[in-house]
């Protein structure tokens, strides 16, 4: 199993809009053969120590049952269209690729 965490900096004032185009492609997400878990969270307001909050994160939280299924899942169709309808909403994508350890 592949785990993925999927950090995207929106621009400020945006998350509501990029939100809404993301979890719109969430069940085509969910529907790919391999996905095990796709979801989508931002941070939660805890007060623990050593958080560090950004209301202009959002991080999906993925798991593949491999990375054959990650990397088809990289260049599904839904994908290329959700990129394009965001491309101006996002400003930076960073990406964790983890296995079990």
């Amino acid at each position: 199993m592949i785990v993925v965490l999927a950090s995207i900096r929106v621009k400020a004032g945006r998350v509501s809009e990029f939100l809404e185009i993301l979890k719109s492609n969430v069940p085509s997400v969910r529907a790919e053969e391999g996905c095990i878990e796709y979801l989508p969270t931002v941070d939660a307001q805890t007060g623990l120590p050593p958080q560090v909050l950004d209301e202009n994160v959002v991080t999906i939280i993925e798991k593949w049952d491999s990375l054959e299924a990650l990397r088809n899942h990289i260049k599904a169709p839904h994908m290329l269209a959700y990129r394009e309808k965001v491309k101006d909403i996002v400003e930076d994508l960073s990406l964790k690729v983890l296995k079990e350890a």
